[in-house]
């Protein structure tokens, strides 16, 4: 067999090669969470919304507008609050939680508060309840029961009930976890009370950074919510959350865990976006997790 020909690389052949290497090189992946930053710690954008069914501000039911608002944020894990799942008409049928998590390419995990038998023989069964999507991949799921005064009963008492979610995500090999809530809404603070302790107690079995994500429907200073800074620490964006068009309550939260043996969260810092697309605004916050202290 004959020697190859050497061919000469020119000046001119290098740049046509560099050109064309860099036109059919295929796109850079893209970046789901921050660089690591200086001093170690791993970086973490978490966010929390109460998605009202679908609708805004305005009553009108758009989930295409709620989708632009969640992309936006960015975020890698978020809570989801008032999520229904071919609940009923207000909702068009539609499973929300699922349709968010395929339009954002999220994994997804739904805890009911209710689940009814369905409309129709052979259908689905209408839910409504939290949720939380993920860009990490969710390694464990549970849906615990806490007190709850039910909205589908005509004479309710208080008593456990499914809804309050839970996730274990791994993040770089870390485990967190995470929990979404929905508290009860009425002025009586009672249910709420009893729902502060039901969240501590399930919380305090958990090891390693834990993240509460959810609207708390009472403000920071109020005293059911005293006991939850015991242990957790407000993310405080300083900026109310409801009703979102001119707001003035923040009862919308992203709360983590303070260090010790449950392993501590920085809040780097957080934020209210101004935003209709619900009639609550969403609060969003970049983290920084520590390992468990050894």
């Amino acid at each position: 067999m004959s020697p190859r020909r050497r061919v000469r690389r020119t000046p001119q052949l290098l740049l046509v090669a560099f050109l064309l290497g860099a036109l059919l090189a295929p796109p850079a992946a893209a970046v789901t969470t921050p660089r690591r930053p200086p001093g170690g710690g791993l970086p973490l954008r978490v966010a929390t919304y109460n998605i009202h069914a679908g609708a805004g501000a305005d009553g009108v039911f758009d989930l295409d507008r709620q989708t632009a608002e969640l992309r936006a944020l960015d975020a890698d894990v978020i809570g989801l609050q008032e999520v229904d799942r071919h609940w009923g008409d207000r909702s068009a049928w539609r499973d929300l939680a699922g349709e968010l998590a395929e339009r954002l390419r999220m994994h997804v995990s739904f805890a009911p508060i209710y689940s009814l038998d369905p409309a129709r023989p052979g259908g689905p069964r209408a839910e409504y309840g939290v949720a939380v999507l993920s860009r990490h991949r969710i390694v464990s799921a549970e849906n615990h029961e806490i007190t709850r005064l039910s909205t589908q009963d005509p004479n309710p008492v208080p008593a456990p009930a499914p809804g309050f979610g839970e996730v274990v995500v791994r993040v770089r090999g870390l485990p967190v976890h995470v929990y979404v809530t929905h508290l009860d809404y009425r002025q009586d603070p009672a249910v709420r009370i009893a729902q502060v302790a039901d969240t501590r107690r399930i919380m305090a079995k958990d090891q390693g950074p834990r993240i509460l994500l959810g609207d708390l429907n009472a403000e920071p200073d109020a005293p059911e919510l005293a006991p939850l800074w015991r242990e957790l620490a407000d993310a405080d964006p300083g900026s109310p959350t409801f009703p979102a068009r001119n707001p003035v309550k923040r009862i919308d939260f992203v709360a983590v865990s303070r260090g010790g043996p449950h392993g501590g969260i920085t809040v780097r810092r957080a934020w209210v976006p101004e935003t209709a697309a619900s009639d609550h605004r969403p609060v969003a916050a970049d983290l920084l997790l520590r390992r468990r202290d050894r």
